[in-house]
């Protein structure tokens, strides 16, 4: 008698632990998937960082003399390069069509203050999309530099890039030193008669600036351009 209340005392107590087992296996599953479903939460976008404005135009006493580079903060990222942007203004007409140098046109559509978007189209098919939200945007298209400024105005023109990393003389008398930071992410410092004026930089996408009537384009490549 006393061997097999042993026995079934024995079994109680495992059939006790598989119990709180159970229980424990259980609290630990609901702990967990409340914790992945935190973890699967909004996702945050970090911006890319923008160009820093600086001193006037070269030459200082001349016509502009004093200003700073309008635009400085311009790396809003190209939407598309070889395709349809998802992002396009659907429903809406474009302000204005422009022709460009290689004979492609852009569709310049306003989407609020110090906001526009160019469609980059050639035969019905849209090869770029450039947004300026706040500060100018740029492009290097094949050798077809473009900047799409935060009030909506668009400069194109063939040629005169230079290969970064170095420095180099553009137009309106402006320097560019162009340093690579990594893959496909360069810099360029924008110096005038007093110094640095702007700062570039293009990270996996290219950047663009109207510094004071000069257009300049920074590509991910570290191709420099600047027109006036």
């Amino acid at each position: 008698m006393t061997t097999r209340s042993a026995r079934r005392t024995v079994r109680t107590a495992r059939s006790a632990g598989l119990v709180a087992l159970a229980a424990a296996a259980a609290f630990s599953l609901t702990a967990c998937g409340g914790s992945k479903d935190a973890a699967a939460g909004p996702k945050v976008t970090v911006a890319a960082a923008h160009a820093t404005g600086g001193v006037g135009v070269p030459g200082g006493t001349g016509a502009g003399g004093g200003e700073s580079p309008t635009g400085t903060r311009n790396e809003t990222p190209v939407s598309s390069r070889t395709g349809a942007s998802a992002g396009t203004a659907k429903g809406s007409s474009p302000v204005r069509t422009q022709t460009l140098p290689d004979g492609s046109k852009a569709e310049i559509y306003r989407l609020g203050a110090q906001h526009y978007r160019a469609k980059i189209v050639n035969r019905g098919s849209v090869l770029a999309t450039l947004e300026a939200n706040g500060r100018d945007a740029g492009l290097d298209g094949n050798d077809m530099f473009i900047v799409l400024t935060l009030d909506g105005r668009v400069h194109a023109w063939l040629g005169g890039g230079h290969q970064g990393p170095g420095t180099f003389r553009l137009a309106g008398g402006w320097t560019a030193e162009v340093t690579k930071l990594g893959e496909l992410r360069y810099r360029a410092r924008i110096i005038g008669h007093d110094g640095v004026a702007a700062t570039m930089q293009a990270n996996q996408h290219d950047a663009g600036l109207d510094a004071n009537g000069i257009f300049i384009v920074l590509s991910d490549g570290g191709v420099i351009s600047a027109h006036a």
